[in-house]
């Protein structure tokens, strides 16, 4: 019994990161599709680039470039296999899992920091400091969004969030929240009109200096951030894995990639958004909703004990 319980265990632990590996493999082959490149795309260019030599620029930083390249995918890997539910109970039903999952998000500024100081170079040191600028427009009306859930909730445990969503998801009570988390899942993962500090203006900006394995190890954290970004919607938005006829991880799992294919096809039909303009717009439309959208959520909860 002890050891059918431990075997139960390890397959629940693997298919977490199974389960985000599919994911981001999905958000590869939708981006492909989207720029014509066929299905088979993001299988090419993997072993285009596992084959190509790495380049270094003149007297670069190469532990904090690795470091900023594997930080950004272990980041993404963290936020999603920790506190995400595959289902109805997530890998680690963490007491704080909402700000677990915030704090593995902010995680990925310094990814993208690194990447682009330890280059030693001109593009990429410009795309790291578009990052940061852009984590300053778009982190505060992604942390009220979640605050928001957190707040409905009257919890910060994700399973506690999935099941104040029994009557009426939050997606529903709660439009702005879901809508300016949506449009900073676009940031988080610099993606789409936010994909700024990849711009083609600046040479792809954070990435302009990387090849072979590190690009590869590069975009595989991007799309998983994205791929995390969807699914954590899911959880916090959608109602987890409650829906009919089906087990809750096929409904997780169907929710999920709805929400990543409109993220990538958001991503792709949307022109570019200059960073001043996203940060003004932050700060005095987004903020204040959502400041609003918070007042509404917290009187709410409040009447309703």
């Amino acid at each position: 019994m002890p050891l059918r319980k431990g075997a139960a265990a390890l397959g629940v632990i693997l298919a977490f990161p199974v389960v985000l590996g599919g994911l981001a493999l999905a958000a590869a082959v939708l981006d492909s599709r989207t720029r014509g490149t066929g299905w088979a795309g993001p299988l090419r260019e993997a072993a285009r680039l596992l084959g190509q030599r790495r380049r270094r620029t003149v007297a670069a930083d190469g532990l904090l470039v690795t470091a900023g390249v594997c930080a950004l995918l272990t980041a993404a890997t963290l936020a999603g296999t920790a506190v995400l539910p595959l289902g109805e109970r997530p890998l680690a039903d963490l007491a704080v899992g909402v700000v677990w999952f915030n704090a593995m998000e902010v995680a990925v500024w310094a990814a993208l920091w690194l990447t682009g100081w330890g280059a030693n170079s001109f593009y990429p040191l410009v795309g790291g400091y578009r990052f940061l600028a852009q984590g300053l427009a778009y982190e505060l009306p992604h942390m009220f969004a979640l605050i928001t859930v957190a707040v409905g909730a009257g919890s910060l445990r994700v399973p506690e969030v999935v099941a104040a969503q029994r009557g009426l998801w939050f997606a529903v009570a709660m439009p702005v929240a879901f809508a300016v988390y949506l449009l900073s899942a676009l940031a988080m993962a610099f993606w789409g009109p936010l994909g700024g500090p990849l711009g083609v203006d600046v040479a792809g900006g954070v990435r302009a200096e990387l090849s072979g394995p590190d690009l590869l190890i590069f975009q595989a954290g991007r799309y998983a951030l994205l791929a995390v970004a969807a699914a954590a919607a899911v959880p916090f938005f959608l109602g987890g894995g409650a829906g009919p006829g089906l087990p809750a991880w096929a409904w997780t799992l169907v929710k999920a990639l709805a929400v990543l294919a409109l993220l990538v096809w958001a991503g792709r039909r949307t022109a570019g958004l200059r960073m001043d303009r996203f940060t003004e717009a932050s700060w005095l439309v987004l903020i204040p909703a959502m400041l609003l959208q918070l007042l509404v959520t917290a009187t709410v909860a409040v009447a309703a004990r």
